[in-house]
Parts: C-alpha cells; structure tokens; sequence
C-alpha cells in the first residue's frame, strides 16, 4: 500500500493540473483525479512501464474526462426533453462577451486539436510534454497546436462574417 501513496503523492498534482486545463474546474478536476488513480488501481497490472508513469495517468485522466462528458451529454438530453430552455436577456449578454464566445469555439474544435491547444495555452505544456501525453512525438504536438489556431481562426472568421 505504501507505493500506491508515494505514486499518489507524486502525481496526484500534476494529474489535477492536466484535468483543470480540460475542464476549467476544480471540483470536477479533483473528483476525476480521484477517480483516476481509482482506476490506475484497478489496472496497475497493465502499466508495462513503456511510457512514463505520469503520461500514463494523464491517458487515465482524460479518458475519465470524456466519460464524465459523455455522461452529461445524456443528462442534459434527458432535460432538454423535459423542459423548454428560457434565456434570460443577462444570459445572453454573458454569452456575447468575447472570452465566452472564444471558449466555444475552441470547446467546439474536434480533438486532438482542442485539448492540444488548451494544454499549451492554460496549461503552460512545452509541446514535448503535450507529445508525450497524448503518445506522439514533440513535432506532431508543434504541427497540431498550429492546426487548431489555423482553425480557430477560420472559426472566429466565419462567426464575425469576415
């Protein structure tokens, strides 16, 4: 039991980190980083040591993070079968804000772009780091970060009618 605290205590942070920049939340990033090493745990047998231990949670981590979202995808359809939405004009005018409207575009980016692009920009990952996460190489992560901005761009184009 010991190794499973050490191997806690040395990673749980960065694990945590890497889910704040998918999710941008703190409960959320603490409740799937737990349930991360819950998962490590149970499949420890199958860490074969060809990866470092670090990147081998972070794939952990975000496959925590799309069942979580798949998860709420089916509430939300759920709700929205039930209940009509009401925006209020507040609402509205909180969507307009231009932060918002970038993080949805971004948010609506298809992967690997998306978390590429949110691991160097909110989560501050050198694109070796963002490589080895996501099981690639440094040039690949480079040559993807590039691609997501050419797409943002084209996004925040298409939105603005320019």
């Amino acid at each position: 039991m010991g190794e499973l605290d050490e191997i806690y205590s040395s990673y749980a942070e960065e694990v945590f980190k890497y889910l704040m920049c998918l999710c941008h939340n703190a409960d959320l990033s603490e409740e799937l980083t737990q349930e991360t090493f819950y998962q490590a745990v149970k499949s420890i047998d199958r860490y074969n040591g060809e990866c470092k231990m670090s990147v081998w949670l972070c794939q952990i981590a975000k496959h925590s993070y799309y069942k979580h979202l798949e998860r709420n995808k089916k509430q939300q359809r759920h709700i929205l079968q039930e209940d009509t939405i009401h925006t209020s004009p507040e609402a509205e005018l909180i969507y307009s804000e231009d932060k918002i409207a970038l993080y949805r575009i971004i948010h609506l980016l298809d992967e690997p772009y998306k978390e590429v692009l949110l691991l160097r920009i909110l989560g501050g990952l050198s694109f070796k780091e963002i490589g080895e996460i996501q099981l690639k190489n440094e040039n690949w992560a480079r040559v993807t970060f590039y691609r997501a901005k050419m797409k943002l761009r084209e996004r925040g184009k298409d939105k603005n009618g320019h």
